[in-house]
């Protein structure tokens, strides 16, 4: 379990510098169709017959991302604007996900199932974490605790998949749409996007050893009991 712990810490921080080092980088390299994020979106749902889903520029950095709940397709303001090889595949990442949600893709609609009760236990952690200790016994708050990161992990899980094939959609999109080239333009767009996979795989690795900590904590007491 130490080595999980250690290689979930580790995997998360290269995932972080990867992609903000990645994403630095390859901003910088122009798509040669001379398309923005939005009209490449707006290109693949138009596409794919999804005339439901509206895109949105907000701000911040790398604030992209798709809210099946409302079917908005939001874009960080580089990325909306943006003609870089980055800013076109984050683009055609977030469609992928919007054509999931049209396809009914099983894994996004577990994610969205699993939404409210996972939102519940990332509250419950650190209340239970923090005040549980000076006021519950540990026999209550360890199984919460665990419950709780269970929970957590299961959702991680289930997101890979969703993630990866978002992924997979969107190389294979830009390409057919021609919105980026093969050869060094696809190339540069696949890093940003690989990198950012990575991020995923570190989130399940953190939960999955928090999750594995608390359980092996009350096997422990269990043992000491008997």
């Amino acid at each position: 379990m130490f080595f999980i712990i250690i290689l979930a810490m580790l995997l998360s921080v290269y995932a972080s510098w990867k992609v903000s080092s990645n994403y630095r980088k390859y901003s910088q390299v122009l798509a040669s169709s001379g398309m923005t994020g939005a009209e490449v979106a707006q290109r693949i749902l138009s596409l794919n017959e999804i005339r439901d889903v509206t895109i949105h520029a907000a701000p911040g950095h790398l604030t992209d991302h798709y809210d099946p709940s409302n079917r908005r397709l939001v874009l960080s303001e580089e990325n909306y604007h943006g003609q870089s090889v980055a800013a076109l595949g984050i683009a055609a990442h977030e469609c992928g996900h919007a054509i999931q949600h049209n396809q009914l893709y099983a894994p996004l609609q577990w994610r969205m199932a699993a939404v409210g009760i996972t939102t519940m236990a990332g509250n419950i952690i650190p209340i239970v974490a923090i005040g549980g200790m000076f006021f519950l016994s540990f026999k209550i708050v360890l199984p919460v605790l665990a419950v709780a990161f269970g929970i957590v992990m299961l959702f991680q899980l289930v997101t890979l998949p969703v993630e990866f094939d978002a992924t997979a959609r969107a190389k294979k999109i830009l390409l057919s749409t021609g919105a980026v080239t093969q050869g060094a333009e696809f190339n540069a767009m696949s890093k940003v996007l690989d990198a950012a996979a990575l991020t995923y795989v570190a989130a399940f690795l953190s939960a999955l050893a928090s999750f594995l900590h608390y359980a092996m904590l009350i096997m422990g007491r269990r043992d000491d009991e008997e």
